[in-house]
């Protein structure tokens, strides 16, 4: 029996996406695959260039800010840097969505100031509809 580890493990379900903070605009990281949902555990972000003065969210295509709201990259602050991008565990836990077959989940740069290369990793699992 064949088993897909993006079912049973927390995985890079993106792949390297190459992301531009250098602009404002919205990019593709994964497309939830028919058949099963996704569960987004974190992103990263590996900067190409300082790009401490970007501020950037992810979510899905129709609601940009549902995984996470405005998160200023100030620690992006040379090529190389990693910073990761996810919910704050409280005391109250944090609600997060899920994402249905088909949903497109982005990456929406708000403030662009920082190069065009930079790596961008969407990290979790999936599960059958």
């Amino acid at each position: 029996m064949s088993v897909d580890i993006k079912t049973i493990a927390i995985k890079d379900l993106s792949g390297s996406v190459t992301v531009s903070l250098a602009a404002v605009a919205a990019t593709t990281l994964y497309t939830v695959p028919t058949g099963f949902i996704a569960v987004i555990d974190h992103v990263d972000v590996i900067a190409g260039a300082d790009a401490g003065a970007s501020v950037a969210t992810v979510g899905r295509s129709t609601a940009l800010t549902d995984f996470v709201g405005a998160q200023t990259l100030s620690n992006l602050d040379a090529a190389g840097d990693k910073v990761t991008l996810m919910p704050v565990p409280n005391a109250t836990p944090v609600k997060q969505k899920t994402y249905a077959a088909g949903v497109i989940i982005q990456m929406d740069v708000t403030t662009g100031s920082g190069g065009a290369t930079n790596y961008v990793h969407l990290f979790g699992y999936l599960y059958a509809a």
